[in-house]
Protein backbone atom coordinates (compact mmCIF):
# COMPACT_ATOMS: atom_id res chain seq x y z
CA UNK A 1 0.00 0.00 0.00
CA UNK A 2 2.82 2.44 1.05
CA UNK A 3 4.17 2.54 -2.58
CA UNK A 4 0.99 2.91 -4.12
CA UNK A 5 0.05 6.19 -2.28
CA UNK A 6 3.65 7.58 -2.67
CA UNK A 7 3.37 6.81 -6.50
CA UNK A 8 2.42 9.69 -8.86
CA UNK A 9 -0.05 7.88 -11.05
CA UNK A 10 -2.33 7.41 -7.96
CA UNK A 11 -5.28 4.14 -8.77
CA UNK A 12 -7.74 4.61 -6.01
CA UNK A 13 -8.86 1.63 -4.61
CA UNK A 14 -13.14 1.56 -4.39
CA UNK A 15 -15.72 -0.57 -2.89
CA UNK A 16 -18.99 -1.50 -4.27
CA UNK A 17 -22.02 -2.72 -2.08
CA UNK A 18 -24.33 -3.94 -4.61
CA UNK A 19 -27.65 -5.37 -3.65
CA UNK A 20 -28.13 -8.83 -5.59
CA UNK A 21 -31.04 -8.18 -7.56
CA UNK A 22 -30.50 -4.63 -9.12
CA UNK A 23 -26.61 -3.02 -8.79
CA UNK A 24 -25.18 -6.65 -9.23
CA UNK A 25 -27.32 -7.31 -11.68
CA UNK A 26 -26.60 -4.34 -13.43
CA UNK A 27 -22.68 -5.16 -13.35
CA UNK A 28 -23.37 -8.65 -14.48
CA UNK A 29 -24.70 -6.95 -17.85
CA UNK A 30 -22.51 -4.32 -17.83
CA UNK A 31 -19.66 -7.29 -17.91
CA UNK A 32 -22.01 -9.09 -20.29
CA UNK A 33 -21.95 -5.91 -22.64
CA UNK A 34 -18.24 -5.82 -22.39
CA UNK A 35 -18.19 -2.11 -21.15
CA UNK A 36 -15.30 -0.91 -19.95
CA UNK A 37 -14.77 0.46 -16.30
CA UNK A 38 -11.83 0.69 -13.72
CA UNK A 39 -10.57 -2.70 -12.66
CA UNK A 40 -10.16 -1.15 -9.27
CA UNK A 41 -13.52 -1.44 -8.68
CA UNK A 42 -14.24 -4.07 -6.40
CA UNK A 43 -17.82 -5.46 -5.66
CA UNK A 44 -18.95 -7.46 -3.23
CA UNK A 45 -22.55 -8.46 -3.86
CA UNK A 46 -25.06 -8.00 -0.80
CA UNK A 47 -28.64 -10.09 -0.58
CA UNK A 48 -30.41 -5.77 0.16
CA UNK A 49 -28.30 -2.58 0.76
CA UNK A 50 -30.05 -2.66 3.30
CA UNK A 51 -27.74 -5.15 5.25
CA UNK A 52 -24.86 -2.52 4.34
CA UNK A 53 -24.34 -1.45 8.15
CA UNK A 54 -22.42 1.57 9.40
CA UNK A 55 -19.98 -0.60 10.08
CA UNK A 56 -19.52 -1.94 6.98
CA UNK A 57 -18.69 1.30 5.16
CA UNK A 58 -16.58 2.65 7.82
CA UNK A 59 -14.05 -0.79 8.22
CA UNK A 60 -14.06 -0.99 4.04
CA UNK A 61 -12.15 2.68 4.75
CA UNK A 62 -10.06 1.66 7.80
CA UNK A 63 -9.01 -1.37 5.52
CA UNK A 64 -7.65 0.79 2.74
CA UNK A 65 -10.45 1.72 0.33
CA UNK A 66 -9.94 5.31 -0.63
CA UNK A 67 -13.65 5.48 -1.61
CA UNK A 68 -16.98 2.93 -0.71
CA UNK A 69 -19.79 3.24 -2.76
CA UNK A 70 -23.78 1.51 -2.20
CA UNK A 71 -25.51 0.30 -5.32
CA UNK A 72 -29.23 -0.80 -5.19
CA UNK A 73 -32.55 -0.69 -6.35
CA UNK A 74 -34.60 2.07 -7.69
CA UNK A 75 -35.52 4.17 -4.74
CA UNK A 76 -39.51 2.91 -3.95
CA UNK A 77 -38.53 -0.41 -5.65
CA UNK A 78 -36.45 -2.34 -3.54
CA UNK A 79 -37.38 -5.82 -3.61
CA UNK A 80 -37.29 -5.89 0.69
CA UNK A 81 -39.32 -2.88 0.26
CA UNK A 82 -37.00 0.00 2.21
CA UNK A 83 -33.61 -1.73 2.52
CA UNK A 84 -32.53 0.68 -0.20
CA UNK A 85 -33.37 4.06 2.71
CA UNK A 86 -32.34 2.30 5.04
CA UNK A 87 -28.88 2.30 3.24
CA UNK A 88 -29.36 6.03 2.00
CA UNK A 89 -29.80 7.12 5.97
CA UNK A 90 -26.95 5.13 6.68
CA UNK A 91 -24.55 6.24 3.81
CA UNK A 92 -25.85 10.00 5.15
CA UNK A 93 -24.98 9.73 8.26
CA UNK A 94 -21.42 8.00 7.31
CA UNK A 95 -20.98 11.11 5.35
CA UNK A 96 -21.74 13.22 7.87
CA UNK A 97 -19.15 11.75 10.46
CA UNK A 98 -16.04 11.61 7.54
CA UNK A 99 -16.83 15.39 7.53
CA UNK A 100 -16.74 15.99 11.28
CA UNK A 101 -13.74 14.14 11.40
CA UNK A 102 -12.02 16.46 8.39
CA UNK A 103 -12.28 13.75 5.44
CA UNK A 104 -13.74 14.29 2.79
CA UNK A 105 -17.17 13.24 2.60
CA UNK A 106 -17.48 12.43 -1.39
CA UNK A 107 -15.27 9.19 -0.46
CA UNK A 108 -18.57 7.52 -0.16
CA UNK A 109 -22.31 7.59 -2.04
CA UNK A 110 -24.75 6.05 -2.85
CA UNK A 111 -26.48 4.79 -6.13
CA UNK A 112 -29.92 3.22 -7.42
CA UNK A 113 -30.10 1.16 -10.23
CA UNK A 114 -32.44 -1.35 -12.20
CA UNK A 115 -31.10 -3.98 -13.09
CA UNK A 116 -31.47 -3.10 -16.58
CA UNK A 117 -28.92 -0.38 -16.02
CA UNK A 118 -25.47 -2.20 -17.12
CA UNK A 119 -24.15 1.36 -18.90
CA UNK A 120 -25.10 3.27 -15.64
CA UNK A 121 -23.10 1.17 -13.67
CA UNK A 122 -19.90 1.25 -15.78
CA UNK A 123 -20.56 5.13 -15.41
CA UNK A 124 -20.47 5.34 -11.94
CA UNK A 125 -17.46 3.15 -11.77
CA UNK A 126 -16.33 5.42 -13.95
CA UNK A 127 -17.35 8.19 -11.99
CA UNK A 128 -16.13 7.25 -8.68
CA UNK A 129 -13.02 6.43 -9.67
CA UNK A 130 -12.37 9.80 -11.17
CA UNK A 131 -14.08 11.76 -8.05
CA UNK A 132 -11.16 9.65 -5.54
CA UNK A 133 -8.09 10.13 -7.63
CA UNK A 134 -8.94 14.11 -7.71
CA UNK A 135 -9.14 14.09 -4.03
CA UNK A 136 -6.33 11.63 -3.54
CA UNK A 137 -5.47 8.90 -1.42
CA UNK A 138 -7.32 7.64 1.87
CA UNK A 139 -5.99 9.36 4.90
CA UNK A 140 -7.36 6.45 6.67
CA UNK A 141 -5.70 3.84 4.92
CA UNK A 142 -2.46 5.68 5.12
CA UNK A 143 -2.99 6.01 9.19
CA UNK A 144 -3.91 1.88 9.09
CA UNK A 145 -0.98 1.56 7.21
CA UNK A 146 1.42 3.30 9.71
CA UNK A 147 -0.14 1.38 12.62
CA UNK A 148 0.11 -2.52 10.92
CA UNK A 149 4.18 -1.78 10.20
CA UNK A 150 4.76 -0.22 13.83
CA UNK A 151 2.61 -3.17 15.11
CA UNK A 152 4.56 -5.82 12.85
CA UNK A 153 7.95 -4.01 14.45
CA UNK A 154 7.09 -4.14 17.79
CA UNK A 155 5.95 -0.22 18.41
CA UNK A 156 2.95 0.92 20.29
Amino acid sequence: MENRRMNETFEPTLIAFCCKYCAYAAADLAGSMRLNYPSNVKITQVPCTGRVDIIHLLKALEDGADGVYVAGCMEGDCHFVSGNLKAKQRVAYVKKTLSEIGIEPERIDMFNLSSAMGPRFAEIAIEMTERIRKIGPSPIAATADRDNRQAKEGKP
